[in-house]
């Protein structure tokens, strides 16, 4: 298996083989609660009206995403693991839009394979990936709206690349190294009150959720279902 790394949007549209998108800050850890909590499958858009849409059209019951960190008007939740930690979303589905991790998902056009991937499920991403053996891995971090690096997912992403090649990182070390980057300073913070510790928490709880994230095109849209791993 050859592993390659690389970075944001650019990144995304030139991955190739297998390609782990991630983003924990906030897509994919939001997106791996609610499938914790029992959501059937969930749309991945980029664009704010397309999941309003959607949701008009009856394709799914709830939007769940962000612009500038906030809840967008018409959205039923922000971009917020906490916040989805104790919805009631069982057998739904949801439609989620943020600025990077959909993104990314969605311009990933020369991808065989999808996955969405954050530190909560980074360990059963690796696990998914060694069932599937692929000759060629791409994992890319998203970053801050896709332009700009970010410690989690670049950490998350040598994470990954470390479990794949049988090594076992250091969770506290991985944890301690994401939370003093910049963008962990955002949550807490009483004058950006929409990035909630909360949320921080349950990025950092690293490898708790025992399934993955696979992302396939039905019926013409990029759908994330919960995949199983041993």
């Amino acid at each position: 298996m050859e592993i390659v790394l690389s970075s944001l949007l650019n990144g995304a549209k030139e991955a190739q083989g297998t390609v782990v998108i991630i983003d924990v800050y906030r897509a994919f850890t939001t997106a791996a609660i609610a499938f914790s909590k029992g959501a059937e499958k969930i749309i991945l858009v980029s664009e704010i009206e397309e999941a309003l849409e959607l949701k008009r059209n009856g394709i799914g019951s709830i939007c769940m995403g962000e612009v500038g960190g906030m809840r967008p008007e018409g959205f039923d939740f922000g971009n917020s693991p906490f916040e989805l930690s104790n919805a009631d979303v069982v057998g739904k589905t949801i439609i989620q839009s943020t600025r990077a991790g959909t993104v990314g998902v969605n311009a990933a056009l020369k991808a065989e394979k999808i996955y969405a991937c954050s530190l909560v499920i980074a360990e059963s991403t690796a696990k998914a990936l060694i069932e599937d053996s692929p000759e060629l891995v791409t994992i890319v971090a998203m970053g801050s709206e896709g332009k700009f690096k970010t410690d989690e997912d670049e950490q998350c992403a040598l994470y990954l690349k470390n479990l794949l090649e049988g090594r076992t990182p250091n969770k506290k070390a991985v944890q301690s190294l994401v939370d003093i980057g910049a963008e962990s300073q955002k949550f807490g913070d009483p004058l950006r009150p929409h990035f909630d510790i909360r949320d921080k928490e349950h990025a950092l709880a690293i490898d708790t959720i025992s399934f993955a994230i696979t992302v396939v095109k039905e019926n013409g849209l990029l759908t994330a279902r919960p995949k199983s791993v041993r």
